[in-house]
């Protein structure tokens, strides 16, 4: 059985659920704004629950992209150019959702 083609597929898996993840937030958080909209909530705090609920499907998926990372990274034999790569996509990765967060 060949590790590297399953662990490879699986780390596509695990992207294309993170970019579903992000389009459905998406798409919720933006139903959710206009029902608040609709049901004549105040523009502003409408506005501040759609950011934060955007917010956090993007987290989510940010979560699961890292998680891709690895498992494609350890998928190969991995060099050191490839451990730096990793290395500053998951530093990037958690500062976004750091920021995110707050």
């Amino acid at each position: 059985m060949d590790y590297e083609h399953l662990f490879a597929q699986a780390a596509r898996g695990v992207e294309v659920v993170a970019v579903s993840l992000l389009l459905l937030g998406a798409i919720l958080s933006g139903g959710a704004f206009a029902r608040r909209l609709v049901r004549g909530g105040a523009s502003i705090a409408a506005y501040h629950a759609f950011r934060a609920d955007l917010g956090r499907a993007i987290l989510l998926a940010l979560e699961l992209l890292v998680i891709a990372d690895i498992i494609g990274t350890v998928a190969t034999t991995p060099t050191l150019d490839d451990l730096a790569v990793l290395a500053g996509i998951v530093a990037i990765r958690t500062f976004l959702s750091f920021t995110l967060e707050l």
